[in-house]
């Protein structure tokens, strides 16, 4: 798989021409003030989870991102959830309960 590093680097090898688009992707991950390259999105910014109503507000928007995009029909049928785990299907990863 590529990580943003690699994937940077085979943007700026001068001998790759495989890629079309490279002149138009390097100009659009440009930032124009500084000239540094950025691929993820600015302004995460991190969310306390306090109570259990914060805590299972935030896992059910992430459960119900796979639904909301068309994905699947029930959170449970993402592979990559943990919403299979919550509904008593085995998960890509094994939960722990404390």
């Amino acid at each position: 798989g590529y990580t943003s590093r690699s994937f940077h680097e085979l943007l700026l090898d001068e001998g790759n021409n495989y890629e079309s688009r490279k002149k138009w992707m390097l100009n659009l991950l440009r930032d124009k003030n500084t000239g540094k390259f950025q691929f993820w999105q600015n302004g995460s910014h991190s969310i306390e989870l306090f109570t259990d109503k914060v805590f299972d507000q935030k896992m059910n928007y992430i459960h119900l991102n796979p639904v909301a995009s068309g994905f699947v029909s029930q959170p449970e049928d993402w592979f990559y959830s943990s919403a299979r785990d919550h509904a008593g299907l085995p998960g890509l990863i094994r939960l722990v309960d404390n």
